[in-house]
C-alpha cells in the first residue's frame, strides 16, 4: 500500500455509518459439489493470498481494508503485510473508518436482517436463520466488528462464492476465500484494530 492512499485515507475516515444491512450471497446459498473449488480457480491470480511490502505506518496486528483496490492488509510490521484479495459492499453499503474485532465465530450461523429482507423478498425464506457450515454465506470464519461496544453489523468473513473476491457484490461485509479467512481468522485477536478505508 503506497503513501499517497494511506495519506488519502485521513480524509475518508471519521464516523462509521451502520446501515445494519448485514452479509449475504448475492446469487446462490451453494453450488454443486466441487463448484467452490473450480471457483477459486478462476480467481483473478492478482487476488490470490501474498506477503508485500506495506508502509501505511499502521501497528502490526492492524487490519486495512482498501476497498476501492479490493484488499485487505494484514500489518506485520518491519514494512511487511499480509494482502489477501477481498469482495466488498455495493455503493453505499460498505462501512469506513476504525472498529475493532469484538468477536470471533467458527462456522458462524447468519441471518439476513429486516432491511435485506425488505430490499430482497427471496430473502425471507431465510428469516429463520442458516447454521453454520459449507452451504452458509458467512464461510467457515466470521471476524465481528464493533464500533463503540456496540455490533455493527459488519463483518470480515469467508464465502461460499469465491468468484465473488475482487467485486463489490455484498450488503456491506468484507468477504474472503474461505483458506483465507481461516488463516486471517488464527491471526487476529478479539479486540484487534480494523480500518476500513
Amino acid at each position: 500500500m503506497s503513501k499517497d492512499k494511506i495519506a488519502r485515507r485521513g480524509f475518508i475516515l471519521g464516523g462509521v455509518a451502520v446501515f445494519a444491512y448485514g452479509c449475504t450471497p448475492m446469487t446462490q446459498m451453494a453450488g454443486p459439489p466441487g463448484a467452490a473449488a473450480r471457483a477459486f480457480a478462476s480467481v483473478d491470480p492478482r487476488y490470490r493470498r501474498r506477503r508485500v511490502r506495506y508502509d501505511g505506518g499502521d501497528a502490526p496486528g492492524t487490519i486495512v481494508v482498501d476497498t476501492n483496490e479490493r484488499y485487505l492488509y494484514y500489518v506485520e510490521g518491519d514494512g511487511w503485510a499480509t494482502r489477501y484479495g477481498v469482495g466488498v459492499g455495493e455503493e453505499g453499503r460498505t462501512l469506513r473508518g476504525q472498529v475493532s474485532v469484538g468477536r470471533k465465530a467458527e462456522w458462524p450461523s447468519w441471518t439476513p436482517t429486516a432491511n435485506m429482507m425488505r430490499e430482497k423478498p427471496r430473502l425471507v425464506q431465510y428469516a429463520g436463520g442458516v447454521e453454520g457450515g459449507p452451504n452458509n454465506p458467512l464461510g467457515a470464519r466470521a471476524l465481528y466488528l464493533y464500533k463503540g461496544g456496540q455490533d455493527t453489523m459488519f463483518r470480515l468473513h469467508g464465502t461460499n462464492e469465491p468468484w465473488t473476491i475482487g467485486h463489490a457484490v455484498s450488503s456491506g461485509c468484507i468477504r474472503l476465500t474461505n483458506d483465507d479467512i481461516i488463516n486471517l481468522y488464527e491471526r487476529t485477536p478479539v479486540g484487534a484494530t480494523v480500518i476500513v478505508v
